[in-house]
């Protein structure tokens, strides 16, 4: 009956529902409670609030533990200086709002729970407790009054109100506290007041790396004092910390070494923002204070952490002294050895694809480097001693005499050469134009005709030996078709036949062809990337310009290069009965300028043309399918980037500490705008707060 009679009264009259609490906010309230000895009712004091919003294992250098205690005002709705666990579970409640951080702080001040503050009573909590030296305020300026009206129609504040006017808080304290510094109101006021300004205004939510070189700020400008424009531009970084962040990480994710510029940094400004774009003195502010201790103009995303990441401390800073300090460098040069090992595995990496692409393009090509020696080994000085008319009677001819595989005769020795030749040619022409290059890569011409043709140089003492076994090798088919008896020999055989000396006959010949074509083809190849497809350090070229650039680089140093090719491939190839044995460089190309005219020494000339533009394009189409293929291990983990650069995530971040301690931190982030001392204990009552209703404990 009494259950009946309660429904419907309860109906009739209504009854208050408070929100159902979730098992996680009872376990925070349990945990943290202590129990009433007289009614047995759990509650939490303020000490026992702070001990549930803000744990011991969270950060407390910026803002201090004690100061957590302010919000224990906002969850004390009926003013006992103490918490039930409805009172718990409203203000938990009022954490997971989307808002929460700005209505925490409207409700701070809205000690009547009626939505509106009255400005009076803003005043007086404002001023009983700000700090006792804290640079003025004046709440009567024309800014203020766009808020709560001027001094003589004063209203009150409403939500949507209150938190707009916070937001541009800081930026009026910065600027009025410019004006009491600038005392000869000439714009500039000293780094010492700078320093003061910002460490009262924003202290709570800067790294202490910028605080500890706030007054190095007057070092962005010739003068020794800073101006209003610098301040003005400082403040607009730090308000945009989180979008720095994003920007400095998309540039950082595109760079080849992980590190970028302050024209990086503008560049990629412009393109990820809209309306928000950063001015030249901001991009400066910004690399100043990252590049401090790093001062070549690079910066890497670990000398912005200094910047962006409020929570960055030093290793004294942190407690742990010069044994920290040192493990931090040890930890430095860890990190540095891993970085070069992962260079050198990197660089392996590479140039095992390289060798393997270098390999399939000259295997593409190859038949045309055979029916070339051939065309150059045939002598034509009498009636019916030519075996073949032309380039395309030699394939024919070799197909029909010795099958397709005729075509890939010596072919080995090829494949085994192709990669130490890259190396060696790559590795040498590198080397000598990075030391005679200057800071922005310009280069004089002679210095790369030098580079270039020491690289063709190098590369004959290993390739040497390779071409004359490949050379025996391709004609010794038409020898077996053209004399009976005569047996193939294998490239082993060949090697044990000619010695160690015999193995570079023909090197000055070899020289001779090597070294004008890497000084015709390097400074070629480099200038139609860089003048005629604009390759620059902000524009890199494509697969079919690369590809484009190597063809037509590779034309005119593959033909004009013939002559001493073809004087090679006549000292190289055995002599047969009754042919002319060239003994030396000088008497060959003198013998066969005699027998067979000018025209001889460019037998071959348009094979070896058609041979090395298609070679460069079949390595390099390869090499590109075999990076997708085969990528360095590892690299898979580090996320999709842009030829780009992978570095441990620092600043912008997904948090890791609870929820409620994030949302309390991020609302005291936005009260302490107010007043850096808030909350802080205030003599002689020794209390944080001090509500308008006078003390409470």
């Amino acid at each position: 009956m009494a259950t009946a009679k309660t429904a419907i009264k309860e109906s009739l009259l209504g009854i208050t529902v408070e929100p159902e609490l979730s098992t996680q906010t009872k376990a925070t309230f349990d945990r943290n409670a202590r129990q009433d000895e007289a009614t047995g009712e759990k509650y939490m004091t303020e000490e026992d609030f702070v001990n549930a919003i803000a744990p011991d294992s969270e950060d407390y250098h910026k803002i201090k533990r004690e100061q957590y205690a302010i919000l224990f005002q906002v969850a004390d709705r009926r003013k006992k200086g103490r918490i039930t666990l409805q009172d718990w579970g409203t203000f938990d409640n009022l954490l997971g709002k989307p808002d929460a951080e700005y209505e925490i702080a409207f409700r701070l001040f809205d000690e009547n729970g009626t939505g509106m503050i009255k400005y009076e009573d803003f005043q007086r909590l404002y001023t009983q407790n700000k700090g006792t030296d804290t640079i003025p305020f004046d709440w009567n300026c024309e800014w203020a009054s766009l808020y709560v009206g001027s001094r003589r129609y004063r209203h009150d504040i409403t939500y949507p109100q209150f938190s707009q006017m916070l937001r541009g808080l800081q930026g009026e304290r910065i600027r009025q506290a410019f004006h009491i510094f600038d005392t000869d109101k000439d714009g500039y006021i000293e780094p010492e007041d700078f320093q003061r300004i910002i460490m009262e205004t924003a202290k709570h939510k800067l790294s202490d790396h910028l605080l500890e070189n706030l007054h190095t700020l007057c070092n962005i400008s010739t003068g020794s004092k800073i101006s209003y424009a610098n301040v003005r531009a400082f403040q607009n970084v730090i308000r945009e910390m989180d979008l720095v962040d994003l920007i400095i990480r998309n540039a950082i994710q595109k760079s080849e070494d992980g590190t970028i510029t302050r024209t990086d940094f503008l560049n990629e400004a412009a393109r990820i923002t809209r309306f928000s774009l950063f001015t030249p003195m901001e991009a400066d502010i910004l690399f100043h204070f990252a590049g401090l201790d790093a001062p070549s103009g690079r910066l890497s995303i670990t000398d912005f952490a200094k910047v962006l990441d409020s929570s960055w401390q030093s290793a004294y800073a942190l407690g742990i002294g010069a044994a920290g300090a040192a493990s931090g460098a040890a930890d430095k040069a860890i990190s540095k050895t891993r970085s070069i090992l992962h260079n050198v595995l990197e660089s392996a990496h590479h140039f095992a694809l390289g060798s393997i692409a270098g390999a399939f393009g000259a295997f593409m090509v190859y038949p045309i480097d055979l029916v070339k020696t051939r065309m150059q080994n045939q002598r034509g000085n009498r009636v019916g001693q030519m075996m073949y008319k032309n380039s395309i009677d030699c394939a024919k001819k070799v197909i029909s005499n010795e099958g397709p595989r005729g075509l890939y005769s010596g072919v080995l020795p090829q494949l085994v050469g192709v990669a130490p030749e890259k190396a060696i040619k790559l590795t040498v022409n590198d080397l000598i134009r990075g030391h005679f290059s200057d800071e922005t890569g310009k280069i004089w011409w002679p210095h790369e005709i030098l580079a270039g043709g020491a690289a063709g140089g190098c590369q004959v003492m290993f390739t040497n030996p390779l071409e004359i076994v490949k050379i025996r090798l391709q004609v010794q088919g038409e020898v077996a078709k053209s004399v009976e008896g005569v047996e193939r020999r294998s490239a082993m055989w060949i090697v044990k036949n000619l010695g160690l000396v015999g193995l570079y006959k023909g090197a000055s010949a070899c020289l001779l062809r090597d070294i004008p074509f890497s000084a015709i083809y390097f400074p070629s190849y480099n200038h139609l990337k860089r003048d005629f497809f604009g390759e620059s350090q902000t524009k890199k070229l494509g697969v079919v310009q690369l590809l484009t650039a190597g063809a037509i680089a590779g034309m005119p140093a593959a033909y004009l290069t013939t002559p001493c090719d073809v004087i090679k491939t006549r000292l190289q190839v055995e002599a047969r009965k009754g042919e002319t044995k060239y003994t030396s460089l000088r008497q060959c190309a003198r013998t066969v300028y005699k027998e067979e005219g000018f025209k001889a020494f460019f037998k071959g000339g348009p094979a070896r043309v058609l041979r090395s533009s298609p070679q460069f394009g079949f390595t390099l189409a390869g090499y590109e399918v075999l990076q997708k293929m085969l990528p360095m291990p590892g690299s898979e983990s580090e996320g999709p980037s842009i030829g780009g650069h992978a570095e441990p995530a620092v600043g912008l971040q997904e948090a890791k500490a609870p929820l409620t301690y994030l949302r309390s931190r991020n609302a005291l982030k936005i009260i302490l705008d107010l007043d850096e001392n808030f909350g802080r204990p205030k003599f002689p009552t020794d209390k944080g707060w001090i509500p308008l209703s006078g003390m409470r404990s």
